[in-house]
């Protein structure tokens, strides 16, 4: 919101600072009218992403108890080959064809079998829960995406990326991803270069506990918009990857500078006789290896912890064996191995991938809330709460800016027009610049932006209108 001072209440004005020369004098102005009407008309954008993203945070332990009689059985001595729970699931799931396993990863976990069928939405799978230690199965439902979500987890999931509301919806989530980093960065910069004075960290980092009224809200809006900077802009970033603009340029951009995750590059079906197929169904022995000597061949190779083996999708190809551990990406390697020798022919190590795609990775656990789990959802509770509270605070001083004798419906005014004018020809083209390229890589903020603009030039045009004789 807007670090204008100007207002009919002195009493709840903090002192002006002294006037400054130089560029940061030029640049102000038009940085505070930028962060007050981004923050007027793109929060409540915000704010929506901030609640249901502070939903989304906490749907691993929602999920977990929701789906307890799925995802839980009583622990046992001895487990069921692994072949042969994929057997029983496979004819627990008439109609589809099983496409991979994720096996029971710790006592008391469930075996989760995943098949294709037709009639289901884009990603999604069904999936048949095995107990591991009697093979029997448990219960079935869909699973989405990569991550294996279960139905209110991908609910929510799509809710705070679309709103349930298709493409427009999938707008609104760019549209807060694409602004939230500019208001952000904005309002830091303004914060700090109004506290560029004695005891300059302590007034930029804390609140001031001797103000009032407005003066009190500005200190909370601004020191809290400090602590939350660099969690906002990482969820930004990281957002704006799933966007529908900004993210298939981004994904441009990655492929040609060699930053994109490499995928693992399964060989060529072998010529070793009939032994490919959906392994694990029963029906291997003499015809390859089956789905615990894929497993096992794996676990050699150094895959630890949870994973999924994904079963051959046509005769003589490789099964592939990859981590899903969201917590600590570094274990999600991945390997090929052989369908008729159950030798692994082919790796893929997340040591050996680019940096670029590794900090993509990192940060899109962060995003989901996976990384070093309950850690990391703490943290993003915290960025979300900060980011309500930033704006609520920033209506709050809109509101405490209006005139002295305004009506019910009265809001404060604007920061002052005239700050582009007041810049140097050299800060004019440095700002054009800087628009052209992010409105190139970011359309929505482009187009956006243009609409802002519109807005205040008519705004202005009133205005004028009304002060002519």
């Amino acid at each position: 919101m807007s670090d204008d001072t100007s207002t009919a209440a002195p009493e709840n004005l903090e002192p002006a600072d002294p006037p400054r020369a130089g560029a940061w004098a030029a640049v102000r102005p038009l940085l505070l009218r930028l962060h007050f009407y981004a923050g007027v008309l793109v929060a409540p954008f915000i704010a929506v992403a901030a609640l249901t993203g502070l939903v989304y945070v906490w749907t691993p332990q929602i999920e977990r108890a929701l789906y307890a009689d799925l995802l839980t059985v009583e622990p046992g001595p001895a487990a069921v080959p692994l072949a042969d729970q994929v057997a029983t699931a496979a004819d627990a799931l008439p109609g589809a064809t099983v496409v991979a396993v994720r096996p029971a990863h710790g006592p008391g976990d469930t075996t989760r079998v995943l098949a294709d069928a037709e009639g289901l939405a884009a990603s999604h799978r069904l999936a048949a829960f095995v107990d591991p230690h009697t093979g029997e199965v448990v219960g079935e439902s869909t699973s989405y995406g990569s991550s294996a979500s279960l139905p209110v987890r991908s609910w929510l999931a799509t809710f705070h990326r679309t709103l349930h509301l298709g493409e427009a919806g999938r707008l609104y989530s760019e549209l807060a991803a694409t602004w939230v980093w500019v208001v952000a960065l904005g309002g830091a910069a303004l914060w700090i270069g109004r506290r560029r004075r004695a005891r300059a960290v302590r007034r930029v980092l804390l609140p001031d506990p001797s103000a009032s009224g407005r003066a009190r809200t500005l200190s909370w809006h601004g020191a809290v918009g400090v602590w939350a900077l660099a969690g906002v802009l990482l969820l930004s970033a990281t957002g704006l990857t799933w966007s529908r603009f900004a993210g298939e340029n981004i994904g441009e951009l990655r492929q040609a500078w060699g930053w994109t995750s490499p995928t693992l590059a399964t060989p060529a079906p072998s010529d070793h006789g009939d032994h490919g197929g959906h392994a694990g169904h029963g029906d291997h022995a003499g015809h390859g290896v089956d789905a615990d000597a894929v497993l096992a061949a794996a676990r050699d190779a150094g895959i630890s912890g949870p994973v999924e083996v994904t079963l051959p999708v046509e005769e003589g190809a490789a099964y592939t064996v990859r981590g899903t551990d969201d917590r600590w990406p570094a274990h999600k390697d991945a390997v090929a191995v052989d369908a008729a020798t159950g030798e692994v022919v082919e790796e893929l190590r997340f040591a050996d991938q680019p940096l670029p795609a590794k900090f993509a990775t990192w940060g899109i656990a962060f995003h989901m809330g996976l990384l070093f789990g309950v850690a990391n959802q703490v943290l993003l509770t915290v960025v979300a709460l900060a980011v309500l509270g930033l704006v609520v605070w920033g209506y709050r001083m809109w509101w405490l800016r209006r005139p002295a004798r305004a009506g019910a419906w009265a809001v404060g005014r604007p920061a002052v027009r005239g700050a582009w004018w007041a810049l140097p020809w050299w800060g004019r083209a440095a700002v054009v610049a800087a628009a052209l390229a992010l409105g190139w890589l970011l359309p929505l903020f482009a187009a956006s932006l243009a609409a802002f603009v519109l807005v205040d030039l008519a705004l202005a045009a009133r205005a004028r209108r009304r002060a002519a004789p």
